[in-house]
Order: structure tokens, then sequence, then C-alpha cells
């Protein structure tokens, strides 16, 4: 083969030689003629380069042709998933990073004069802190992780956490109840305990619901191959082999954990934080992450933001007032509060934009020493906040950020008085240990 190239390589030597090159003498040229017509026979059956490059082409080709997948094993199962999970990692890496660099043009804020370093969230199943970015990723790395202790619990998770579609997984789940119910009823009917995959329905409505076919697996069904009435080829089936009793009643309760199932998500990290006594205390420096906005629409509204303190200023109805405070609310997806508390410290967290004051409410409690005792917030401009009231902090004005005052029920307060009990601090002793000074 090498000298076939060889010879190529020679022939076209010969061929680019040019007008001034000719061969002049007789011999010589019958020579040439004679090299030519032996190397010629010589390697009349070898494969032009043409067809070597066709060749290699169309081997590539088939190499590359996508094969059918088909689960076999748990092992199959997390392999494909890990897969997947790798490519939305690079996914979302591609992604932030096109956001840091649209993000870019907007004026970048010492992080050490923010009043919080970013939003974050805790993990319910392995409570990790995430920033947005790593929430989606790690919450299906540890649902894949969940397959080890319990299948069921697992592949449940996964039908209501990796679709995104609602009301898809909801048919899902009623399609395979009646599955289970059609079982459970008729135990001894092998038809019901056998699930064509190219059916149609299956196909369109369960199939394609990620986690379906992994929860079917953890009931005992099992891949088989198997003859079709009138076509030459098996296909695919899901079989589940006669069960007992009690296997029945175990698999009614497995129906109902599915039954029961909710989306898996990452919980907003409120990022409690405890600072001493400021006069900084009304001063938020916000990161881009409280914003609903993008990186244009941000550096546009710091831009506006003195030409909006001056529209504020203006004479206006308290229905155009209303009208574009509710048009404001709307740039925030988080709110950054604080509360003065008597003994002059201040405590500090994160909240949706649309959480309720019950949710504040609960996140004061929690931060005190004494949190039985009924106590009152006031928001900026003396308005009382009402814990009983299913109220977004959106609608109370409490976005994007806000300074509220705490106090004691003055009652309560008296009785403890007059008892001689008095607590010496307000805030828990883990919160204490990390007092800040605000910038």
């Amino acid at each position: 083969m090498k000298k076939f190239f060889d010879d190529i390589k020679k022939d076209i030597k010969f061929k680019s030689a040019g007008p001034g090159k000719k061969l002049t003498e007789e011999g010589s040229s019958k020579s040439q003629v004679v090299q030519s017509s032996s190397s010629a026979k010589q390697h009349r059956h070898a494969p032009s380069a043409g067809a070597q490059m066709a060749g290699a082409a169309a081997l590539a080709r088939i190499e590359q042709h996508p094969r059918p997948k088909v689960h076999t094993s748990q092992d199959a199962i997390r392999s494909q998933v890990k897969k997947e999970l790798e490519a939305e990692a690079a996914a979302l890496a591609e992604k932030d990073k096109a956001a840091g660099a649209e993000g870019s043009k907007v004026p970048v804020k010492d992080p050490t004069c923010l009043s919080v370093s970013g939003v974050y969230f805790t993990c319910p199943l392995t409570g990790a802190i995430l920033t947005k970015s790593e929430r989606e990723v790690h919450i299906k790395e540890a649902i894949l992780m969940r397959f080890e202790e319990d299948e069921i619990e697992a592949s449940v998770m996964m039908m209501h956490t990796f679709n995104k579609d609602r009301e898809k997984v909801k048919v899902a789940v009623d399609i395979i109840s009646k599955y289970i119910e059609n079982i459970c009823k008729n135990p001894t009917e092998e038809k019901y305990r056998k699930i064509k995959l190219s059916n149609k329905v299956f196909q369109d409505k369960v199939r394609s619901v990620e986690g379906s076919r992994e929860f079917l697996q953890a009931l005992g069904f099992t891949s088989i191959m198997l003859p079709v009435e009138g076509q030459e080829e098996e296909e695919e089936f899901l079989v589940l082999t006669e069960h007992s009793p009690d296997a029945l009643e175990l698999m009614k309760e497995r129906r109902d954990r599915l039954l029961r199932g909710e989306p898996v998500r990452a919980q907003l990290n409120r990022e409690a934080q405890a600072f001493r006594a400021s006069p900084n205390a009304m001063r938020f420096e916000l990161p881009p992450e409280f914003y609903n906005l993008t990186a244009e629409e941000l550096k546009k509204e710091q831009q506006q933001r003195s030409d909006l303190i001056e529209k504020n200023a203006m004479l206006r109805t308290k229905a155009m007032r209303e009208k574009e405070e509710q048009r404001e609310r709307r740039k925030y997806n988080y709110t950054l509060l604080r509360i003065r508390l008597p003994d002059g410290n201040l405590l500090q967290g994160t909240f949706y934009a649309w959480d309720r004051l019950p949710v504040l409410f609960s996140f004061v409690r929690e931060s005190l020493v004494d949190g039985w005792q009924p106590f009152e917030l006031i928001a900026p401009g003396g308005q009382k906040l009402q814990q009983s009231e299913e109220v977004a902090l959106a609608e109370c004005n409490l976005v994007p950020a806000a300074l509220l005052s705490f106090a004691w029920d003055a009652a309560v307060q008296a009785d403890i008085a007059a008892a001689g009990r008095k607590s010496p601090a307000l805030l828990k002793p883990e919160l204490l240990e990390n007092i800040r000074t605000l910038n």
C-alpha cells in the first residue's frame, strides 16, 4: 500500500513538472511508459484514494449511527441520567458564562459593600447550600443517589421533579395507578400484568415522563421480548410476575406513595444574620440576583433612579401612585428585610417577594429566645403588620428591601416585669455568636 501511494506521488510530481521540463530522450520516455504500465498492472485492484476516503466516511457514519437504548438495570438508568446531568451542567455553565458577559455591562458593586452576598438555597435531601444555577443539577444527583436506599421513593421523586409539565405527570400517574388497580383486582389475569412498550397510550402518556419506567421496574416489572400474534418479530414488554396477597397490598401502598408525591424543590435560605445597632440600618445594597430584570434593564433602572425619586415627589392621585408601585414591585424576585429590635440590634433575612406575612412572623419568632411571646412588626410609615393576614410582602411595599420595627406586646411585658422575669437577650445564642457590624 505504501508503494501504491509512492507511485501516485511520483505520478503527480511528473505531471506537475511544467512545459519547461519536457523529456527529450525517447528512451527515457519509453522507460516512463513501461514503469507506468507495470505500476498500473501491479496495482489495478487497489482502491483509489477517493474510494478509500468514501469508505472511511461510510464507516464513520455507521459507528456514529444512534442505536436504540434499552434500560435493563438501575445501573444503566443511573449511567444514562448521569450523562444527561453532565450535559445539563455544561449547558448551565455556558449560560452562566453568557450571563456573566452580559452582566459585565452593568456596573459591578464591591462585594464587601453588599448587604448580602447573594441569594442561596438549601437542598432538602442533602442540606447543601446552593446558588440558583446549582439547584437543579444538585437535586437530580441527590435523587439518583436515593436509588441505593429506596427505589420506589427515588422513582417517585424523579417523576414529580424531573418533568416540568405537571399536567403530563398527573396523567402518567393516573395511568400507572390504573395498571396497579387492575392487577390487584385481577391478580391471576396475565393480560393485566403485561405492558406492551409500543402501545400508543403507554408511549405518549407514560414512557415520555421521566421516572415512569424506573417506578414500574421498582414495582417488579421486568423487560422481556415476547412474540406478538400476527407478527414475525418479537416486541418488548414490561411483565410483572404473579404476586402473593401480601405483595399486592405492598403494591397498593407504593401506588399511594406515587399519588402523594410532590416535586423536590430547593428551599430559599433565609441567610439569617444579626447586626449591631447601626446608623446604616436603612442602607441597602442588593446584588443582581434580587432583580427580576435583564442586565440591560437593570442598567437602565440604575440610570433612572434619580428620575423616579423626583416622580414620587410629584403630586399624583392615589390610583396613579398605587399603579406605579405595583409596576415597581414586579421588578423583584426577592426582598431583604431587617427588623430593628428593642435592644438596638438588627435581624436580617432574605424572602421571596411573594412570601406571605405569616412566613415573616415565623422567621422572627424562630430567631428569638422567647419566641412564644406575642409581638408586633411595624412597617415603614407606621403600618402595623398582621400575622394572620395572608398578604404578600410585595403587596405591603416591603420589596426590594425594608427596615421594620419590632415591639413586644405591652400587656404581656407588664406581666413579665411584675413577675420579676426578664430575658437577658432577645436573639438566640447562635445568631449573637456571629453578630456583625454593618458597613
